[in-house]
Formats: structure tokens, C-alpha cells, sequence
């Protein structure tokens, strides 16, 4: 789940708002145009059409993040090019006029740029991008990296042999996509287009295509539509000089010409729109589970006035709210489903769709489906109370103030991407100081009557779409269709009841606890840390840094998890922070802690592993206060098993067996981990029979002694912090939590039991079968290592070396030598 928001400066917090709270207010008016230039850096277009982007950003040090982006995607392609859009895509990193047999990956990975699945280009129905995140520390390399790209915009060498040695690559990335999800992600993308030239170009292609397909075929639809006035170039980086990059893009790019003169006309594709619902029982028998989704398709539409983003907020307010909502259902007795959110999306360049999602138990789907549209037209009816549109409105000022906080230290790749949707989509780049004036102006005074007419968007007389995955087929169409009709008649009728609010506690910590004091203080100058012991035990090392002037984070750790317990009580106590979770770790109900943290940015997770238990904490320096206090309230809450939320976390747990004995993946990955670890419990997958052996009661008792005793804890606390405020909260908050009597000595590293397993001796092949719907191949090499304590940090850096190596070398034969892979899956060391 996303964290909650924050900004909001309450109680003895940091003063670290005082910025935003000062921003001016911006006078405008509605029809005011927002900037048709993207604000804050270099931009232009050169003679020969290509456009550009250059922005100087520091983040991250001597990094750069390059793309070339292309408004041509899948779905120009002409019956017999199915899939050549991709294919070009993959022929670009193959050769090229300056650039011969994978140079260009070679130079990648030589720099430090690594090459691999997703991280360098991507094809879809309506564009082409390539990125680049390249080191800027000697020189040339940045004037080498644009360079590819430019021998991308134009130079793309296109020869019978090239593409026979990339056919195979590209063939099993189309293997690689014909998975369960692959084939569930297509036939709701055909449903939901159909009519359209989009449904029938899914950016993979045919086979058929990828097997046949001529050179001279690939060469024409590259010269066609790879014309610069149809590009943009964005360089973002560590630059000492802006004008410098455009000089060496104008350097690489301002001599290229295009094939085809003049540019051609990228056509518009219309997607129609219907009245009528369409429905689909898509049966896949490797699914994850059962799952909804209803899509509501209509046209984009474009921001280009104080209006129009005015009215992209209440879009935004709308769909949170709703989601605020669906997340109270899953939680509430026999939910509807597990979980289900909303969003909006845009999809392809005229249409965004609103989707809402869920996933939910094995014949639930008419249940769930049901529930879904009840609660939208529950906010047609009704709107959304005052109190739930102050919420959101609450963890959206959050959201910009930290963004504005932060404004110095925002990546290089999320400027580059702001770029690219100005390019690609028109989207408006107005800067994040007056983007940050204008939200704090705009948002206070959006209302629930402007918020609630976006619910008509969710109508299923609007473009929609109604699916339904099964394992195995349990509803029909007329089910669907049935339940469509019920909600609408309640509808009509009024017959839906409005939303029941719960009530919600004023403060996290009820009563002030009594503060610890400091019974030993020890300064480390070295690396600028002070290390405190508490009155109850606990040990404190803080550390002020300038990272992020919005973020303080903080980790607490002690010795002793899972490897401490016995075999029969294992399964009960893995269980324990699932269960310990659906209840509240934190005194509260989740869903009712969701609105009690609203406005402020501070959240606490927890991890029980099989060596140490921990707790990690991310908040902004005015929530600080606010995170400390859900640690105290970790500490000193007895989480007790209630009757709902168990049968909750049995019935999501059952799900997930059953899906996982569906998967052929899993099923290959288990019998692997049974090769490397023997039969040993503790990495033996959960089988329902486990599963009913659960005692709830010793699960809950086991988390919560986790988390009981502070003397066993080290916590370390780092971020922008001022210890003149920050220290008396420790003290409160950490400090204050209670000695536990009769403690038990806190154990070491040296005191840990090892995990009861034992490699193989010999080598061991063997080859796994499962049924699966498409066939696939999947290998694995394991190779056991033993750590020695004395070296281990030392030897984990080593092992992690020699993975990288061998994937690389495996890349370098299977890929570029044989063409039989797309990416060698990557090389992982797992220490246990």
C-alpha cells in the first residue's frame, strides 16, 4: 500500500513546512492558459524537425538520464508488419552505421549503463522510446552516449543478417509474454479496443511476423516513420553547462536527415464508443486467482488551462476517495473481495479509461462485481461526505509540499519523464514552484459536488467493459449481465443506503507516556553519529544529513527471529505478522489508522526474517513526532486474535496456495529450493494441510513478543533532524516505552541457530515438468556457497561480482552469439 501522506506540521514536529506554508497563492483566473513551453529547461527544435530537451539537475552525482523518444508505435503497422515496430526497437542495440555486433551494448555495460530487459527501450501501440542513464565523471562519455542515440534516430542497420540473429531474441520475449498474465493482459486489451486498429496491434506482433518478416519489410517501416520531426532528444543530468549538451546534441543530430520527405502524417486511430456494457468470462487456468475489472473508456482530453487542471485535481480527489472506501470493505466482515482499487489511465493517445480493479476468492466474481458497482453509484447517489474530501485533500497538499520540500533533489529521470509526456502527450510542465502555489490555491475550495461528477465516468453506459478471470469457469455472461441490471434498478429506485462512516480517534497515543532518560551518550566524529543508551535499554544512533530535506528515516533491529523456533510451531508463528497485521500492530484497525494518519507522511513497517526482527520508518521531519508514536504503540499493543479478521487472512492465505499449485512457476521454483535446502521445513512452501494446523492465538503471541522487549533493539535514526526537537521525542516516545520484567538477556549475532538445512553434496541434474497451457523453458544453475563469518561482508561482495559476471557472459553467448534468449535471467545470490 502507498504510504500515507503527509505535511501537515502539528504538535512538537520539525519546522521543515515553514517553506510551503509561506508560498504566495496564485491569482488567476479559470480560462488563464497554462505555459505551452515546458518551464525550467533548454528546449527547442532543430532545422532538420528533431525536438530537444536539456535540463542541468545534480541528482544523482555525476548521472545523466538520456532518452530519444519516437511518436510511432505498433499500431501504424500494416497487416504484414505486425510487430516490426518492436523489431526495430531490438535492431537498434544490434548495429548500426557507426556502431557494428552489440557495440552499443558493449559500451553500455563498459560505462557502467547496464543493458538488460526494460531498462533501455520500450515499444507501445503509440510510441517508441529509448533510454540511457549514463555516467557523466570523464569525458566524452556523454558526448559517445548521445551519439547512440542519434545513430538510433537515423542510422538503424537493417540487414537479412542482423535481423536472422535478432529473431530469436525477439521470439522468445513473444514466448516469454504468452504466460498466464501475458494472455489475460491481451485478450482484455482486444476486448477493450475492439472496433479499433488498436485491438488487432498489440506491440509484440504475430509470430507469424516475427518469423517471416523481410529485412526489406523492417528497413521501409523504419525509414518511414523514424523521421526527426516525429523525435524529441531529452538530456537531464549533472551538467555544469546547459548550452554545452544542446551544442553536442546539435553536434550528433543536426547533420542527420530523414528517408522520407516530408515527414508522414501519423493518422489517428479512433476507438468508438458503445452504450452497451461488453462482458467477458476469461477462464485461465494458471491465474493468480479470481479478479474484476471494470474499465470505462472516453476520450483524453488535454490540460491546457488553470480549468482544465483545476478540474485533473477533483479527478484525482474522486478516485482516492472511492479508494479510501473500497480499502474499509476488504476490510470489514466476509468483504467482498481481498482488495480493489480505481485509477485512471491513459491508455492509448485519444483515450484514458477509468479501471477498477479487485481481486477476491474463488466464485466470488458476481459477489465482487456487485459490490464494485454498488459503491460508485453509491457516490452518484450520495457524493462523498466533507470529512472524506478533507482526507484526501489533506494527503494531496502532502504530497506537493514534499515534492516542493524536495524540488533540489528530484531525480534526473523523473525531470526527464516530465519531458516526455510533454513531448508525447502534450501534458504541461509549469515547474514545481508555481505547480506548488497553484494546488495550495486550488485545492482548499474543490468541493464534493465537483468531485462527485466524475462518478459519471464510472457508468456502465460509458464505453464500458466488464471481465472476469477464473481459474476455473464458475459465472456466466447472464450472471454479469444480471448483476449489471440489479445495481441498476437500486439505483434508480434510491435503494442503495449511504456510506456509514466509523468513528475515529483524535489522538494515535492515548495517553502521554512517561519519557525515558539517557543513561550513556557516546559521539562517533568520524561519521558524524551519536550513539545514546535509553533508561529502558534501548539503543539510539542518530545521524543529521542534507539528502532530502523532506525525509527523516529510521530502522530498529534485534537478533532473533524464525531460525529460534521449532518445527512444529513454525508454520503458526510465519503466520504472525500476516494475522498481527489484519488486526493492527498499531492499536488500530488498519482502516481506521488510514484516516487517523491523513495529512501527515509518516509510516512503520515490519519484518520478521529468520535471523533478526526489525522495524523501518519513513517521515517527513514535521511527522516525526507521529512515527515515533506508532513505534511506541508497536511496542506496547497486544495484538489479540479476532474471529473476522482471521478468516480473512485464512481465506486470502488459501487463495494464494491454490494459485501457487496453479502456477507451472512456482512449481518449478519450489522443486528448485527442495534441490538446494533438502526437505528442510523452513523452506518448504505452505500447503493447505499446513495452513489448517494455524494456531491464530500463538501467532499473535509470538509477533507480539517480537516487539516487546526494548533492550533488545538498536535504532538508528538519519535524515533532517534537529536534535534540539527531535531528542525529547526519543526520549517520549522510545525512551518511554516499558522495561519488560523478568527480560531475557538480548541474544548476538553469535548466539543465532543456523537454519536447519544442508546443501547437496554432488551435482545434481534434473528436469522439472508441469501441464502448462503454452509451453515454456525455464533453466536454472545453482551453485552453493558457504560464508564464513569473519569474511562474510567481505565475501558477499564477491559473490554478488561473480553473478553479475556470469549473467553477463551468459548474456554474451546465449543472446548475442546464439540469439536464444531475450535476457538471461538475472544472477542472484541468495545467503542464507
Amino acid at each position: 500500500e502507498a504510504p500515507a501522506g503527509g505535511g501537515a506540521v502539528g504538535g512538537r514536529g520539525m519546522r521543515r513546512g515553514v517553506g510551503f506554508r509561506s508560498l504566495k497563492l496564485v491569482n488567476v483566473s479559470m480560462e488563464e492558459a497554462l505555459p505551452a513551453e515546458p518551464v525550467g529547461v533548454a528546449y527547442g527544435r532543430l532545422a532538420n524537425g528533431l525536438t530537444y530537451y536539456v535540463r542541468s539537475n545534480p541528482k544523482p552525482r555525476m548521472r545523466a538520464a538520456l532518452s530519444l523518444a519516437v511518436k510511432v508505435g505498433s499500431v501504424v503497422e500494416e497487416e504484414d508488419e505486425r510487430g516490426v515496430a518492436h523489431i526495430v526497437e531490438h535492431l537498434a542495440f544490434s548495429a548500426t552505421s557507426r556502431y557494428t555486433n552489440h557495440d552499443i551494448v558493449r559500451f553500455l555495460e563498459s560505462i557502467g549503463a547496464e543493458f538488460g530487459a526494460c531498462q533501455n527501450a520500450l515499444t507501445s501501440s503509440d510510441e517508441t522510446i529509448y533510454e540511457l542513464l549514463v555516467p557523466v565523471d570523464k569525458p566524452g562519455l556523454l558526448s559517445q552516449a548521445i551519439s547512440v542515440l542519434a545513430e538510433f534516430s537515423s542510422e538503424v542497420r537493417v540487414s537479412a543478417e542482423d535481423l536472422e540473429k535478432e529473431r530469436g531474441a525477439v521470439l522468445e520475449e513473444y514466448r516469454g509474454g504468452r504466460n498466464a498474465t501475458g494472455r489475460m493482459q491481451d485478450s482484455h486489451w482486444t476486448l477493450l479496443f475492439e472496433g479499433s486498429k488498436y485491438a488487432e496491434r498489440l506491440p509484440i506482433g504475430t509470430e507469424k511476423v516475427i518469423r517471416t518478416v523481410t529485412h526489406e519489410t523492417v528497413r521501409n517501416f523504419y525509414h518511414k516513420w523514424y523521421n526527426l520531426s516525429n523525435m524529441a532528444v531529452f538530456a537531464v543530468g549533472d551538467f555544469p553547462d546547459t548550452q554545452a549538451v544542446v551544442e553536442l546534441i546539435k553536434e550528433h543530430f543536426g547533420q542527420k536527415a530523414s528517408i522520407s520527405c516530408p515527414p508522414p502524417v501519423i493518422p489517428e486511430f479512433p476507438v468508438p464508443s458503445h452504450i452497451e456494457p461488453r462482458f467477458s468470462c476469461f477462464v485461465e487456468s494458471e491465474a493468480a486467482g479470481s479478479a474484476v475489472v471494470i474499465s470505462c473508456k472516453m476520450p483524453a482530453g488535454e490540460i491546457k488551462t488553470v480549468k482544465d487542471y483545476r478540474d485533473s485535481l477533483a479527478e484525482s480527489i474522486f478516485h482516492c476517495a472511492l479508494n479510501q472506501r473500497l480499502f474499509k470493505l476488504s476490510r470489514r466482515r466476509d468483504p467482498p473481495y481481498f482488495s480493489c482499487s480505481s485509477a485512471a489511465d491513459a491508455l492509448v493517445r485519444p483515450v484514458k479509461a477509468y479501471i477498477m480493479t479487485s481481486s477476491c476468492r474463488e466464485k466470488g466474481t458476481v459477489e465482487a462485481l456487485e459490490s464494485m458497482l454498488v459503491e460508485v453509484a453509491r457516490a452518484r447517489l450520495y457524493g462523498f461526505s466533507e470529512r472524506e474530501i478533507s482526507i484526501v485533500r489533506a494527503l494531496m497538499m502532502s504530497e506537493i509540499e514534499s515534492a516542493y520540500l524536495e524540488r533540489d533533489q528530484m531525480q534526473s529521470t523523473s525531470l526527464r519523464d516530465e519531458y516526455l509526456q510533454h513531448f508525447l502527450r502534450e501534458e504541461p510542465v509549469v515547474g514545481i514552484d508555481y505547480e506548488a502555489r497553484l494546488q495550495k490555491t486550488l485545492l482548499p475550495y474543490i468541493s464534493s459536488a465537483e468531485v462527485v461528477k466524475f462518478a459519471e465516468n464510472f457508468s456502465t453506459t460509458s464505453s464500458c467493459v466488464i471481465k472476469i478471470v477464473e481459474p476455473r469457469a464458475h459465472a456466466s455472461l447472464e450472471d454479469l449481465k444480471a448483476v449489471v441490471l440489479k445495481v441498476n434498478t437500486l439505483e434508480e429506485k434510491r435503494s442503495i443506503p449511504p456510506w456509514e462512516e466509523e468513528q475515529i480517534p483524535e489522538e494515535i497515543v492515548s495517553q502521554s507516556p512517561v519519557p525515558g532518560i539517557i543513561v550513556d551518550k557516546v559521539e562517533h566524529p568520524g561519521i558524524g553519529a551519536t550513539e545514546m543508551i535509553l533508561s529502558n535499554g534501548m539503543r539510539v544512533c542518530y545521524k543529521c544529513t542534507d539528502f532530502l530535506d523532506d525525509q527523516v528515516v529510521f530502522t530498529g533491529f534485534a537478533y532473533g527471529g524464525l531460525s529460534e523456533l521449532s518445527e512444529d510451531e513454525y508454520t503458526s508463528c510465519t503466520m504472525g505478522s500476516t494475522i498481527a497485521g489484519e488486526i493492527g500492530i498499531f492499536g488500530y484497525r488498519p482502516s481506521v489508522l488510514m484516516d487517523m494518519l491523513a495529512g501527515k507522511r509518516a509510516e512503520v513497517g515490519t519484518k520478521v526474517g529468520a535471523y533478526i526482527r526489525s522495524f523501518s520508518g519513513d517521515c517527513s521531519p514535521s511527522d516525526l513526532e507521529t512515527g515515533l508514536q506508532l513505534v511506541y504503540q508497536l511496542f506496547t499493543t497486544k495484538v489479540e486474535p479476532r474471529e473476522e479478521e482471521v478468516k480473512i487472512v485464512m481465506q486470502m492465505a488459501e487463495e494464494a496456495i491454490y494459485a501457487q499449485e496453479r502456477d507451472p512457476y512456482t512449481a518449478f521454483a519450489n522443486r528448485s529450493r527442495e534441490i538446494n535446502y533438502g526437505n528442510s521445513y523452513f523452506f518448504k512452501p505452505i500447503r493447505i494441510s499446513d495452513l489448517k494446523k494455524v494456531n491464530p492465538i500463538r501467532a499473535c503471541e509470538y509477533f507480539n513478543s517480537c516487539f516487546k522487549d526494548p533492550s533488545a533493539f538498536t535504532v538508528v535514526v538519519v535524515g533532517n533532524i534537529d536534535p534540539a526537537i527531535s531528542i525529547p521525542l526519543i526520549l517520549e516516545y522510545l525512551g518511554g516505552i516499558p522495561k519488560v520484567q523478568d527480560t531475557v538477556q538480548p541474544l548476538s549475532r553469535e548466539d543465532l541457530k543456523g537454519l536447519p538445512f544442508k546443501f547437496p553434496e554432488t551435482i545434481i541434474r534434473e528436469v522439472v515438468r508441469s501441464p502448462m497451457v503454452e509451453a515454456q523453458c525455464f533453466v536454472q544453475l545453482g551453485f552453493p556457497v558457504v560464508l564464513k563469518s569473519t569474511m562474510m561482508t567481505e565475501d558477499i561482495h564477491y559473490v554478488g561480482f561473480l553473478s553479475k559476471l556470469l549473467e553477463t557472459k551468459i548474456m554474451q553467448v546465449l543472446r548475442f552469439k546464439y540469439g536464444q534468449v531475450k535476457y538471461p535471467g538475472q544472477a542472484k545470490a541468495h545467503l542464507d
